[in-house]
């Protein structure tokens, strides 16, 4: 992937949520194209841990701040080349709990950072979108322009940053380019707490010999997409020809699997014969979630590199190196 990549030693890359689970791996990746990063994180949901390593490297910086203060994101984005906004409270359950919080962080927080970006002159301003802007999906694959069925105020919040991102690149002369990410995995995503992902919870749970939960049947499914293709699709969007300006693009693996094929994966892999525990499903969940990749396929050039099982074992062995008692 980097090799396809050419960005000027000089070029300096600001992440904003970059020491959550995405924005950590993006910093990584930047640093090994040997390119400045400045990461921006007020660490409400961020983990100092994921950026420790970082730290003393010569071209990264950290600034302690937050998106709702719009002086902090002025002085964030100057000399900034690149803007990968990454910063935002995720979980659709819990926006459900908070959809006024949603609303100003997710939503006040991007423009604050869009506006920022405008007045100092950035070159390109890449932004996390979500699958979640789909809902209850008629039509799979979900294609952009199918967004008609948002179930969440979270999925609202991203869908609401879209349009706000078209306004910015078509009046204020702000390249953007939005990233819809469907159901993300990797190193550094955090196991624990009533709003954890499924693999990242499935395999600490294996680790420490309790029986996994299962919400509903297991029979749905999502479109799993490994950490390394996320950080290949931001990249690429920095580079993108003029015709990606403004628009908003599906990213994922490419490959739909169940709850259950996730659970017997890594019961396999880790070699464990606990039983699942079934509950009851939340009321929001969608049943089925696959992406139609084929636009940033085109415009990006964005392919997935690494599969669902290259990513699963690779994710495993994080884990492990970290949570194995």
């Amino acid at each position: 992937m980097n090799s396809q990549l050419k960005f000027s030693p000089e070029s300096l890359f600001l992440v904003t949520g970059g020491a959550g689970f995405i924005g950590s791996n993006l910093c990584e990746a930047i640093l090994r194209l040997g390119c400045r990063v400045r990461c921006l994180d007020n660490l409400s949901t961020g983990n100092p841990s994921n950026i420790e390593t970082f730290m003393d490297h010569p071209m990264f910086s950290f600034l302690k701040g937050d998106i709702l203060d719009i002086d902090t994101c002025m002085e964030a984005c100057q000399g900034v080349d690149y803007v990968l906004h990454e910063a935002a409270w995720g979980s659709i359950p819990r926006s459900l709990e908070m959809p006024l919080l949603y609303c100003s962080n997710n939503i006040l927080g991007t423009l604050n950072m869009m506006e920022a970006a405008r007045k100092r002159d950035v070159r390109t301003f890449v932004y996390a979108s979500s699958s979640s802007v789909y809902g209850n999906a008629h039509r799979l694959p979900s294609k952009e322009g199918d967004e008609d069925d948002t179930l969440s105020p979270y999925g609202v919040t991203k869908l609401a940053n879209e349009m706000w991102a078209k306004q910015y690149s078509l009046h204020y002369n702000l390249r953007t380019i939005g990233l819809r990410y469907f159901n993300v995995f990797g190193r550094r995503q955090n196991p624990n707490g009533a709003y954890a992902a499924v693999i990242p919870k499935f395999i600490y749970q294996f680790l420490h010999n309790e029986h996994p939960t299962i919400e509903g049947d297991g029979t749905q499914s999502r479109d799993f997409t490994f950490i390394d293709n996320v950080v290949q699709a931001n990249l690429k969007a920095c580079l993108a020809p003029e015709e990606a300006n403004g628009e908003v693009f599906n990213i994922s693996g490419g490959e739909e699997k169940s709850i259950m094929d996730v659970f017997n994966t890594l019961s396999s892999i880790l070699g464990k014969k606990e039983d699942p525990i079934f509950i009851s499903n939340r009321p929001e969940e969608v049943k089925h979630s696959c992406a139609d990749i084929s636009k940033a396929m085109k415009l990006l050039g964005y392919t997935p590199q690494y599969g669902f099982m290259h990513g699963i074992l690779d994710t495993v062995n994080w884990y492990k190196s970290v949570y194995e008692l």
